[in-house]
């Protein structure tokens, strides 16, 4: 499992870079008034789809340090380094990662657990705001574009 982070935080970086190239092409063209407001919030959902990708994966650079810093054997391994700022590092056994919300869970010898304080609290929120706001224009510029389409329909029909 760790070793599909790198890929994915490979293709969220370039997810990331097509989003921007896109989404800063559509809003020059609007700012430029070569453009209509559907391509502007295409434009806009595409940046706020790369900053969700780019906050996600600034999150899971975190969590791949932790994971990191976890298997790190040799003298001061036990607890595991990532759990000690919490009092209950002395019953730590296991870890485990989650990936929605991002967050690296220390397991401790009774069946409990609790999140080690890794990934920044802002991480998630920030991505999923970003990502529904992403969403949000591009739901949008669709519903724009086919009110302009039934416009044109209606007065088409009524020239006609």
């Amino acid at each position: 499992m760790f070793l599909l982070v790198p890929l994915l935080i490979l293709v969220l970086v370039v997810t990331a870079c097509g989003f921007l190239g896109y989404g800063g092409g559509r809003t020059a063209d609007w700012l430029a008034r070569r453009a209509q407001l559907p391509t502007a919030l295409r434009g806009f959902a595409a940046l706020a789809g790369a900053m969700a990708a780019l906050v996600y994966t600034w999150g899971l650079l975190y969590v791949v340090g932790a994971i990191l810093e976890a298997e790190d054997g040799g003298t001061s391994s036990s607890p595991i380094m990532p759990c000690r700022t919490d009092a209950r590092a002395v019953h730590v056994v296991d870890y485990s990662v989650s990936f929605l919300p991002l967050s690296f869970v220390c397991e401790t010898n009774d069946g409990g657990s609790y999140p080690a304080d890794e990934v920044p609290g802002y991480v998630t929120p920030v991505a999923v705001g970003l990502a529904l706001a992403a969403a949000g224009c591009a739901v949008s510029s669709a519903y724009v574009t086919e009110l302009r389409a039934r416009a044109a329909v209606r007065k088409g029909e009524a020239e006609g």
